[in-house]
């Protein structure tokens, strides 16, 4: 007999579709069946209203960022001077202020309907890049706190040796280096150790990008990630200034680096992507390297629009981030995508509503290393994020998708289930006060700042 069962108005079923009357019944962390065609709720059931979505992935966070909302909207600037405001938190920060930091964020994402982040970790060390008596400290905060908030993690541990290309560690960079890739893979093999066999978590690992890491030291991170099978991140292109100090340095662009090491594939995601040129797409496309498009963040710091439609067409999947979560709403990232395409090409319809939802949900999924989530059909992590269509946003929408892809917002999701657990009902989540947490935690975090 199944634990829970759940029925959905509307659930947004393969091969992409949404279906009336969908029973789901859930067994422990998982979706035991499905029954469509159901008319009324069963005794017992849960009601849910409006249209249930699988769960949400969140594959490119930076949970730290999230103290930065806010913080560099007064003035003008450039993605360089905000850099600058982000080491001042990340100076602040120690294991026990990132565990509350961290899971005030993940909440946040929760009533937004993400039930996966992949975080992109580099604040690894104290304060002068001095390890933590346990070297993952830091880590095993974030970990903890996506459990606080009812979230899997793939936890993307970071190596980051550079603070630029040919420039040494300074100051708050300090924390984030572990002096060469060799070191950083004995901590990170640590890390993966302590997390062998529990299946919310994921260990993988990143490279935070060619100016960042030499690329005599990128054959490291790949064995690792090829020797655990996770998967492998990294920042690429994001900025002008980050093409050209690459090319200066290795006469090929940040992909032709990375596709030279060996860092593309399938297990793979470039983030932003950005400033790519046409050999680049195509390297990116023949690897099947994820794409992950983060357009709230892109826009908020000014980098530019990616070519996500290219990238995909060539062989890219797509899949969507928060980065700094200037906004924390996989909606509007989504749309973002769309609609920045036609502010660049001065044409509409590159993307249909279900190739954005599945860049939200299974195509992020897989690429943060969780191949069975992101769908809703039996064996599936049994995750169901229900989005209200009678808002003052979605009523009198046209079809469901196309009206939440384009229309809704993250106060719209009234209702999430994430492996088999209800963390957030009638738009509440089970931690409280969301915002009241957020306040403390980043009033905590700017402390050394005000």
């Amino acid at each position: 007999m199944p634990e829970l069962t759940y029925w959905c108005e509307l659930a947004w079923l393969p091969p992409g579709e949404a279906v009336a009357g969908v029973l789901v019944e859930v067994e422990g962390s998982r979706i035991a069946a499905i029954t469509p065609g159901v008319a009324e709720p069963p005794p017992g059931a849960t009601r849910l209203a409006g249209l249930t979505l699988p769960g949400l992935a969140n594959a490119h966070s930076h949970a730290f960022h999230r103290a930065l909302r806010g913080m560099a909207q007064a003035e003008q600037g450039s993605f360089w001077s905000w850099r600058e405001q982000m080491y001042g938190v990340a100076q602040a920060l120690d294991p026990d202020a990132y565990l509350r930091l961290a899971t005030a964020a993940f909440a946040e994402m929760a009533l937004a309907g993400i039930t996966c982040v992949g975080e992109f970790h580099y604040l690894h060390h104290a304060p002068g890049g001095t390890p933590y008596d346990d070297p993952n400290a830091m880590g095993h905060a974030l970990v903890a706190a996506a459990r606080q908030a009812g979230l899997r993690i793939a936890l993307l541990d970071t190596c980051y040796l550079t603070g630029g290309v040919g420039e040494p560690l300074a100051g708050p960079q300090l924390r984030f280096g572990d002096g060469d890739a060799e070191r950083w893979a004995v901590r990170a093999e640590a890390l993966a150790a302590a997390y062998a066999g529990q299946p919310d978590v994921e260990i993988g690992v990143a490279v935070h990008s060619v100016r960042a890491v030499p690329a005599e030291h990128l054959a490291t991170i790949v064995a690792f990630s090829h020797h655990h099978a996770v998967p492998l991140h990294v920042h690429v292109s994001e900025q002008r200034a980050e093409n050209a100090s690459c090319v200066e340095r290795y006469s090929a662009t940040p992909v032709q680096v990375l596709h030279e090491h060996g860092v593309l594939g399938p297990r793979s995601t470039a983030v932003h992507a950005t400033h790519v040129s046409e050999v680049d797409i195509a390297l990116l496309g023949q690897s099947r390297t994820y794409v992950c498009m983060c357009p709230t963040t892109e826009r908020d710091l000014a980098d530019g629009i990616g070519p996500a439609r290219a990238m995909f067409e060539a062989g890219a999947p797509i899949t969507l981030g928060s980065d700094s979560h200037a906004v924390v709403d996989l909606f509007e990232e989504a749309r973002a995508v769309e609609l920045n395409e036609r502010l660049a090409s001065e044409r509409r319809g590159h993307w249909r509503a279900a190739e954005l939802l599945q860049a939200a949900t299974a195509a992020g999924h897989a690429s943060l290393g969780f191949p069975d989530a992101g769908t809703l059909c039996p064996g599936a992590w049994a995750d169901l994020v229900s989005v209200r269509l009678d808002s003052a946003r979605t009523a009198g929408g046209g079809p469901a998708a196309e009206t939440v892809v384009f229309a809704a917002t993250a106060s719209d999701v009234h209702s999430v289930v994430s492996g088999g657990r209800q963390v957030v009902a009638e738009g509440r989540h089970v931690l409280g006060d969301v915002g009241a947490l957020i306040a403390g935690a980043v009033a905590e975090a700017r402390k050394e700042r005000v």
